[in-house]
């Protein structure tokens, strides 16, 4: 992530992140309540430095049910305070006693029915509260910075976590893709970093260029809140207007199979970036994924900040599912 360019000139600020995991508070909100009826439990669940996966994994163990009966919809961050939903398949057996959950780290909050399975992506988005520590710099340019977020966004970079560690799962993607045998969990990953690694890339391009927030001729337009795209079409003055309020975004390729569907100077930003990773772009289309898109821009929505006592800054903020917090905060500060 640090070889990836800035929109916004460079964080003016050093700090430490995630000094605690009260540090990092994400509430994940769902957009929906519980049905009421049905033979999931869902469970709002607050959990202090724990995996998601070892949690969903506990409360299986707990409520005698197989793993495959937990759903949650995302993994949230293992180093942090976060509040997420996960749902438990009882089909018939009795209810569990989650107030005598055993972990001290995992709090069971709330606890209602519900008719379905929580499903990876079904969500709203999340909340974050954030705290930086031992803060240096120039108060005056952390707010111009924070102010420069709020109005234009930061580029929508794939976070490190997609690439596992020291960014090891694109070179692991390529070894799969020549034939090395993986599980299908991983498989799932490292595809995922393989087209993350295309996308960060034309990205950096566009942001080099500084049109991450503009339109290139032959755009491909993503629909804000959603996962449909639309396009090529003229630049209007009604996109221009659609842009600027924040209805659209550019895009750029989550690759696969078929032809690019930009045309002109987007396409050919796209596919000159692409060439230069042929075994990803192979290993991709011959996976079967077809050719998505994913937008340019990430504009947190509600953010605010505040300077507590001493040198700390709290920074708060909601973000789509799929987008990282992270990446809004390289913006403003780098590690101490």
């Amino acid at each position: 992530m640090d070889e990836l360019p800035y929109a916004h000139g460079g964080p003016p600020l050093q700090a430490r992140i995630k000094d605690a995991p009260e540090d990092f508070e994400v509430v994940e909100e769902l957009g929906y309540g519980a049905d009421g009826e049905g033979e999931h439990q869902l469970l709002i669940v607050r959990k202090r430095g724990a995996n998601t996966d070892w949690v969903a994994r506990e409360l299986a163990r707990f409520a005698d049910v197989s793993p495959v009966g937990v759903g949650y919809t995302g993994l949230k961050d293992r180093h942090a305070v976060t509040t997420q939903a996960f749902s438990v398949q009882l089909a018939g057996k009795a209810e569990p006693d989650w107030s005598a959950f055993p972990h001290e780290e995992v709090q069971v909050l709330e606890v209602s029915r519900h008719r379905r399975k929580l499903k990876r992506g079904a969500l709203a988005g999340n909340r974050f509260v954030l705290v930086l520590r031992e803060v240096q710099g120039q108060r005056d340019a952390a707010e111009s910075c924070l102010a420069a977020i709020a109005a234009r966004g930061v580029p929508n970079y794939f976070g490190e976590q997609r690439f596992g560690r020291s960014g090891g799962n694109v070179a692991r993607a390529e070894k799969m893709f020549a034939g090395q045998r993986v599980d299908k969990k991983t498989r799932s990953l490292l595809i995922s970093a393989a087209r993350s690694q295309i996308f960060n890339a034309v990205l950096a391009e566009r942001v080099q260029m500084d049109r991450w927030d503009r339109a290139l001729a032959g755009e491909i337009w993503s629909l804000a809140g959603s996962r449909s795209w639309f396009g090529p079409e003229p630049y209007t003055d009604l996109l221009a207007q659609r842009l600027a309020e924040g209805d659209i975004h550019p895009s750029a390729p989550l690759w696969g199979r078929g032809a690019l569907p930009a045309v002109d100077e987007a396409a050919e930003l796209e596919q000159s970036i692409a060439d230069g990773y042929e075994a990803l772009t192979q290993g991709l289309e011959a996976a079967g994924l077809d050719q998505d898109r994913r937008p340019t821009r990430l504009t947190p929505r509600e953010l605010s900040w505040r300077w507590l006592d001493g040198d700390a800054l709290e920074v708060s903020f909601r973000l789509p599912p799929g987008t990282y917090a992270t990446v809004v905060m390289r913006e403003l500060a780098g590690g101490a």
